[in-house]
């Protein structure tokens, strides 16, 4: 199956449904207690339906498979994820531009949806490598990704134009196949510990 592939999936905690311009309310709702760091590109409310179509844009020239977040213990749009830097010829793809509204900070939605993710890219997508990348600066993000077991491959210095014309060093990780089953096992008992307490 190809990363770009038209795709619902769904475990016990969330559902990760394809972005669609009629999730922009819900979403709209999500961003608005969002944390917004300076380091960060959350989309306030009113941003939202731009940044809806500009994923959709990006699905439509084949580099990006956006879906918005749903929890499914409030059944409500929580955030929005993507597969991005989609380059199948080699089946490599990121995982990225991903935000979550305060409600689902720090809960089982995060790892839910990272299980779903690299699931779908290592198990039906053949993927030879996932990579998530995360501003240099974003200790928080960089602590989630490397408690994935994700690597560290390197910081990409000035590797992008933040938009208050800042220069972004960008910490860059991976997950290879061999690495995959002890980055599931990882993330089915972070859930397991979910579905106790």
């Amino acid at each position: 199956m190809e990363f770009a592939a038209t795709v619902t999936l769904e475990n016990e905690f969330v559902r990760l449904e394809p972005l669609h311009a009629d999730h922009a309310t819900e979403l709209a709702a999500a961003s608005s207690d969002a944390d917004r760091p300076w380091y960060t590109s959350v989309p306030a409310p009113e941003e939202v339906p731009a940044e809806i179509d500009r994923r959709l844009a990006l699905r439509d020239a084949g580099t990006m498979n956006p879906f918005a977040i749903r929890r499914l213990s409030s059944a409500r749009l929580v955030g929005m994820t993507t597969f991005c830097n989609i380059d199948q010829p080699h089946r490599r793809v990121e995982i990225g531009y991903t935000w979550l509204g305060r409600e689902a900070q720090g809960t089982e939605v995060n790892p839910a949806a990272k299980r779903l993710l690299l699931g779908h890219a290592f198990e039906e997508c053949d993927a030879i490598s996932v990579q998530l990348f995360t501003h240099s600066m974003n200790h928080r993000s960089r602590a989630a990704i490397e408690r994935l077991g994700a690597k560290l491959d390197g910081i990409l210095r000035s590797h992008r134009i933040m938009p208050d014309g800042s220069l972004r060093d960008t910490a860059v990780y991976s997950i290879l196949p061999h690495e995959w089953p002890a980055v599931r096992n990882g993330l089915d008992a972070r859930l397991d510990r979910r579905r106790a307490g």
